[in-house]
Order: structure tokens, then sequence, then C-alpha cells
């Protein structure tokens, strides 16, 4: 649905959800999948190479799996987002340590929020997500119009 200003998006019931983590944070990941595989067999889930794979294996959750980040993974998650196929993303990415594709990091976590979903960048914060009433149910996000704004752009630069 589009107005001047926004455009809405509708996050379904059944959830598609992004699980990346960096080398140092996949061990808390692939735990806390475990403890809440109940929660989250309901959903579709994705993530990076090897992140997905060590959920699957450890789980038993089906994770559709994309490129390891640094190969790749990390942009084929963020156009995911802008395709509007990914609803939200636990991305536990480790602040200790330096990242040699901190670009694409960057550009990931930029382009989720653009698009505006939900980030959990810690464990705290997905399981307030997992746990919230919003898991249950659809949710209305609103996303700038941003061909609005180009076009407001280009008409202020005509004048």
């Amino acid at each position: 649905m589009f107005d001047d200003k926004f455009v809405t998006m509708e996050i379904e019931k059944v959830k598609h959800i992004a699980l990346v983590a960096h080398d140092g944070k996949k061990k808390d990941l692939v735990d806390w999948c475990e403890k809440n595989k109940d929660i989250l067999k309901g959903h579709f889930l994705c993530g990076t190479g090897t992140t997905s794979r060590l959920i699957a294996e450890k789980t038993g959750l089906p994770v559709k799996g994309y490129c390891s980040g640094p190969l790749g993974g990390d942009q084929q998650i963020g156009a995911k987002i802008v395709e509007g196929q990914i609803d939200f993303m636990i991305f536990l990415w480790d602040p200790l340590e330096a990242q040699p594709h901190d670009p694409d990091v960057k550009a990931l976590l930029r382009i989720a929020v653009v698009y505006d979903i939900p980030i959990a960048n810690n464990l705290a914060t997905a399981d307030f997500m997992l746990h919230s009433k919003y898991m249950n149910e659809p949710y209305s996000r609103q996303i700038e119009n941003f061909d609005k704004k180009v076009q407001n752009r280009v008409e202020m630069m005509k004048q």
C-alpha cells in the first residue's frame, strides 16, 4: 500500500527470519536456536553459510543457507530484505573482533534499518523479539517512500 510519504509492508503471522552470526557468536546463536526451536520451527529460517549449516545440524531446524558472509551472504540477505522476503533478523555480531568484511556488515545493517525490519544484535533483544506478541500475529511496518523523496529532489533541482 502506498501513500505520499510511506509504503506499508505486512509481516505475516509466519515470519521469515534471517540468522547471522560472526565466528565468535555462532555457538551463542546455535544454542539460542536450540532453546527456542519450538517457536522457530513454525517460521521460515535462512542464514549465511556456516551459521545456517551449524543451526540446521545442531537443532534439526530447516534453514535455507546463503553464501558465507564475507563471500556475499550478507549481500544476499540484504537483497532479500529489499525484496520483502525477510521480516526480521537476528545478527549476533562481535563488537570486540575486527571483521575483514566490515563494510558488508554495515551495509546489511543499514538496509535493514532503511526497510524498517526488526534487528536483534544480542541475545536479550532476540529473546524480546521472539517472545513479543507480534510473533503470533501480522504486523504492518512503514517504510519511507524513497521514490517520492527522489521525485521531490528532482523537482527541486529543476527550479
